[in-house]
């Protein structure tokens, strides 16, 4: 069972497959691991693959609240860990011996661009033991390496490298702004659960999805929303994962004319007092809870800028407080979009951090933090 890795007494909350919270059967070319979002172990980011950022997204956006499904497909094959492989010799490292590094993103095998485990797989065992010339992103920067595979006990040709190239999972859609198409979601981006890296986006969507349960937050043990996804469509295509969101683009039709655009406030108007939340935490609904902003942060970690008390006695009821599965509950203040919930507190539930609207707006156009 993989463990979440997060920072010290805070929990992101997007809830991922690999916590077996949600019920997936995907079809395509990278469904089986989509499902699983689990490394596979293999015998064996570039720049261009999602769709660019629009030029504008205008200041006046639809507050949303809906959970929804999210599968997203990396852009090159993540290194999440490496393992040796049982020789009739004794035990062999290629991939670590080569320099290989949990955190690399494996762009290119021999010159030609690999996406999915299964290409890379094809690659070493068509290769056997001949040497392999593999490119890849090592944080900013490009690397080149070679290595050559180790056959083992069975027969079978192995880098013994652990590799990612698609996650799943469930969270909240923020806003969506009705004359370009874009929406935000999450408020915080997808990170791949070993190495919390930041998944590279080679293409994704969100779907459609029905809260069935939650399992209620206390201190200590994080709630989380559980649910299905509806895999017969789509519902829009995503641009961007970032550290501040995931952004993408869908049909007006999509989103209904039942709530009305609101301003987006500054940050000069969040205040700390009363605010209210939407989210989806039973069926379909997205309803309206009462929150306290406590705290207003200076700029720095653009996720955690104000801190959120859950006051509502029903939600309380309902989940104890926030709960992974509620990233990107849009937080309304004065009539304002003024943020999205974005982490809760480990040991209370009650109480999480919020990012400024404004702050995911710009990332919506390129122009926020990375």
């Amino acid at each position: 069972m993989e463990q979440k890795k997060n920072g010290p007494g805070v929990l992101g909350l997007i809830v991922l497959a690999v916590a077996l919270c949600l019920s997936l059967s995907l079809t395509g070319d990278r469904a089986e691991a989509a499902a699983a979002a689990a490394p596979a172990t293999v015998d064996a980011p570039r720049q261009g693959g999602a769709q660019p950022a629009p030029a504008a997204v205008g200041h006046t956006v639809i507050p949303l609240g809906k959970a929804v499904g999210i599968k997203l497909f990396s852009d090159g094959v993540l290194v999440v860990g490496l393992s040796p492989v049982e020789t009739e010799a004794g035990e062999a490292y290629p991939g670590r011996d080569c320099g290989l590094k949990a955190g690399d993103v494996i762009t290119h095998i021999n010159g030609g661009e690999v996406d999915t485990i299964e290409e890379v797989q094809a690659l070493v065992a068509r290769s056997e033991d001949e040497p392999l010339t593999i490119q890849a992103v090592r944080g900013q920067r490009q690397v080149q390496l070679t290595a050559a595979a180790a056959e083992n006990n069975q027969g079978v040709w192995q880098l013994g490298v652990w590799l990612r190239d698609s996650m799943a999972g469930i969270g909240t859609m923020t806003f969506y702004d009705p004359d370009s198409g874009v929406f935000g979601a999450l408020g915080h981006g997808i990170n791949d659960v070993d190495t919390a890296m930041l998944m590279p986006l080679e293409s994704g969507s969100i779907m459609p999805a029905s809260v069935s349960d939650v399992k209620k937050g206390v201190g200590g043990a994080p709630g989380e929303l559980h649910g299905q996804f509806d895999l017969t469509r789509d519902l829009g295509t995503l641009y961007a994962n970032t550290n501040l969101g995931i952004f993408g683009q869908m049909p007006k039709e999509t989103v209904g004319s039942a709530v009305e655009p609101v301003e987006v406030a500054s940050r000069d108007q969040v205040a700390v007092g009363p605010a209210t939340i939407l989210s989806n935490v039973r069926g379909d609904e997205v309803e309206e809870f009462d929150v306290t902003i406590t705290h207003l942060y200076p700029e720095g970690d653009g996720t955690r800028s104000m801190m959120v008390k859950v006051a509502d006695p029903d939600l309380l009821a309902a989940t104890g407080g926030i709960v992974q599965g509620m990233s990107g509950s849009p937080i309304l203040q004065n009539g304002r979009l003024v943020g999205a919930v974005t982490h809760v507190l480990v040991n209370d539930p009650t109480r999480g951090y919020g990012i400024l609207a404004e702050n995911m707006l710009k990332q919506a156009v390129g122009e926020g933090k990375q």
